[in-house]
């Protein structure tokens, strides 16, 4: 009996559906979304969920902008319903003036979104929505609310928890090795024959994070080298014609490439996980791995040396000026003004070395006449910096670095005297 009984009820679903998706099509879509939050259904609520994204996917910028207008003013809060429950539940705490109050403070674009996401691919489809709102945001920051949900809903979806971490080879599937080509942001992949020489040597690793709802689509990846010493440039790491090592000869792991993918995911940190992650797994596989760094860009430097009023054409020592900048620059919340910086101190890293013609690359001379730096992953320090670089805003950096530092402090004191 349960055999057909579900045969009954899949036919039944089926019929409905289409009667459904007929019913739709003359619906313009903020009804479609108002009936998406009423509607009490599975099916109902599928049919009208793939609907609503699959108009979206079709509509021009202005539809698009429509939409979200829609979603930021229409699917708000109301402030005298938070106002009513927060005082039922302050004048008698309990379940029923606790659920109330959190369902009256949650705007109702947050209810659509979770429903949204209950078709299959939706996941995908709702960061790339957010991609298209963070676009829109340069000319609308009144649609900041929205992203500010995006960024609520995305930060428990992403949850590391749900993460899967992948190694990335030359016998990934090619759809994969192709969005590594297109993702990669830091040193950038101009061949196959270039990628295979990043993927396929022993001495040369490569991971990613996925999720399992957009399994295809790499979230964040990283490149690694193992070497022997600590590298001072990136054109060695990447030369045509250079040597490779065997993985167990190697005592270092130079993290030399790290790509954040979606464009609509942005603000969600995956990075701090990622690092840990690798750093781990390969001292488990790789015991004689005793060193972990970065070769790192240093992209604020020109233009911060700029803005100081120093013509970087004239400086002589890059290394000076670079460690200058990434021990003294601060921003008005006093965190360092380099991006990179914080997120690898914030990470727990420390800054090691820093290396003038590193990146000769036209990137690389245009961000920081290519200087690169290394940042440290010393396991057994990595907490204490995090701790202080975090709650103390103390920068952790080798002694070298701070003697280059303090070179240019005193070569600027003297030219303001």
């Amino acid at each position: 009996m349960s055999f057909f009984s579900e045969l009954i009820s899949t036919v039944f679903d089926r019929r409905y559906q289409k009667a459904l998706s007929e019913e739709v099509e003359d619906r313009d879509t903020t009804a479609l979304c108002n009936a998406l939050l009423s509607s009490h259904g599975d099916v109902s609520g599928v049919t009208l969920a793939r609907h609503i994204l699959d108009r979206y996917e079709q509509m021009s910028i202005e539809e698009k902008l429509a939409f979200f207008d829609f979603m930021t003013v229409e699917l708000e809060i109301n402030s005298d319903d938070v106002i009513t429950a927060l005082n039922a539940f302050e004048a008698k705490p309990g379940k029923d003036t606790y659920r109330a109050f959190a369902n009256a403070a949650e705007p109702r674009r947050q209810e659509l979104a979770r429903r949204l996401n209950q078709v299959t691919g939706a996941t995908g489809k709702l960061v790339a929505m957010r991609k298209d709102l963070l676009d829109m945001m340069r000319t609308r920051p009144d649609l900041a609310p929205l992203d500010i949900d995006f960024q609520h809903l995305f930060s428990s979806w992403f949850n590391r928890g749900f993460l899967v971490l992948r190694p990335i080879n030359w016998q990934s599937p090619a759809e994969i090795l192709e969005k590594i080509i297109a993702y990669e942001a830091v040193h950038a992949i101009d061949s196959w024959d270039d990628l295979r020489r990043r993927l396929k040597p022993s001495d040369r690793r490569c991971f990613g994070f996925f999720h399992p709802s957009m399994a295809d689509e790499p979230l964040i990846f990283v490149e690694v080298a193992l070497t022997k010493g600590v590298p001072n440039s990136v054109q060695g790491l990447l030369a045509d014609d250079r040597k490779a090592i065997e993985a167990e000869d190697a005592d270092t792991a130079v993290f030399y490439s790290i790509s954040n993918c979606q464009a609509g995911l942005a603000g969600i940190s995956f990075g701090n996980s990622l690092i840990k992650q690798v750093v781990s797994d390969l001292s488990k596989d790789l015991p004689g791995l005793i060193t972990f760094v970065t070769l790192s860009p240093i992209p604020g430097l020109n233009r911060w040396l700029r803005k100081t009023g120093i013509d970087t054409s004239l400086i002589d020592d890059h290394q000076a000026y670079a460690a200058h900048y990434l021990l003294e620059a601060k921003r008005s919340d006093g965190m360092p003004n380099d991006p990179v910086a914080r997120f690898h101190l914030g990470n727990g890293a420390m800054i090691h070395a820093v290396h003038a013609n590193a990146d000769t690359s036209d990137n690389g001379r245009k961000q920081s006449s290519g200087t690169m730096v290394n940042y440290l992953y010393d396991v057994s320090l990595i907490s204490h910096h995090h701790e202080m670089f975090v709650g103390e805003q103390v920068v952790a950096a080798s002694d070298a670095v701070k003697a280059l530092s303090a070179t240019v402090a005193t070569n600027l004191a003297g030219e303001h005297q």
